[in-house]
């Protein structure tokens, strides 16, 4: 598959989609206690690490004093694979706040150009990185950088063992059974083949990691219908546009997918990846 190289933002860029990576200090209402680094000072750490801010998602705030200060999640590609452009590339992401709604802190996760889908890794494969200091000494950037650089090759080797992983028509069902509870409550009741419908050629296929792809698809993007069976009343599910709810969907489904892979494989390693 040709995959078309991706551009990195440059900070003009960056402070056009989020200004709130450039804030210079904390929201007033946060303690003397909060250590506060801007976001931007931590982008330009990563940087000078190889890797480049590719995207950028910015929480949506209903208190007008919050704008500025709230949640927000940067996506970074390592400049090998910006040069190099294969079918899935490994992520670094930045998650943080500037009113303690978001630790900062960095995760794995997986691009996916198919679909342009972005998975995020559960902790039970690479345990994220807490930020709390940055500099000289303590670095928590560097290190956390670091380690996911050097797992890169080794999350790589993950999906294409789970992609040599063949699901029948029953588990397929089962995977989308499991990953229900993550974005529907128990009062709303959706058909769950509803969730393993494809929307491109490419996706028609039984590997794990393909109907994993799938499955996230559907329950991110939304267009899902059910039934209410409290008011009885039809819904359609909308995009998912917070990233706690994104992310918490992405570990979950992450997580369903290494039981299925270590139930189909004996020889699969589920535990934490190591550096």
């Amino acid at each position: 598959m040709s995959v078309n190289p991706i551009k990195p933002l440059n900070n003009n860029e960056l402070r056009s989609k989020a200004p709130t990576l450039f804030t210079n200090e904390p929201h007033f209402d946060v303690s003397d206690k909060y250590h506060f680094i801007p976001t931007i000072d931590v982008i330009e750490e990563i940087r000078t690490n190889n890797w480049y801010p590719v995207n950028v998602n910015v929480a949506n705030v209903r208190d007008i004093e919050k704008e500025g200060f709230q949640q927000h999640c940067v996506r970074f590609r390592h400049f090998e694979d910006l040069l190099n452009p294969k079918d899935n590339a490994v992520e670094l992401l930045l998650f943080n706040s500037h009113d303690r709604t978001k630790a900062f802190s960095i995760s794995a996760g997986i691009f996916r150009f198919v679909c342009a889908n972005g998975l995020v890794i559960s902790d039970s494969v690479f345990e994220a990185y807490k930020i709390k200091h940055l500099g000289e000494r303590d670095n928590d950037v560097a290190n956390a950088v670091a380690n996911i650089t050097s797992i890169k090759d080794k999350l790589i080797q993950k999906i294409e063992k789970l992609e040599s992983i063949k699901l029948n028509q029953n588990e397929k069902e089962s995977f989308a059974k499991s990953s229900i509870p993550l974005r529907f409550e128990e009062h709303l009741e959706i058909n769950h083949k509803d969730l393993l419908i494809p929307h491109r050629m490419q996706d028609y296929k039984d590997d794990l990691y393909t109907v994993l792809n799938v499955i996230q698809e559907n329950l991110i993007r939304g267009n899902i219908q059910g039934i209410n069976k409290d008011t009885k009343r039809r819904f359609t599910s909308k995009e998912i546009t917070s990233i706690s709810k994104d992310t918490e969907v992405n570990k979950g489904l992450w997580d369903i997918a290494e039981k299925i892979a270590s139930i189909k494989n004996d020889s699969y390693e589920s535990p934490l990846i190591a550096a």
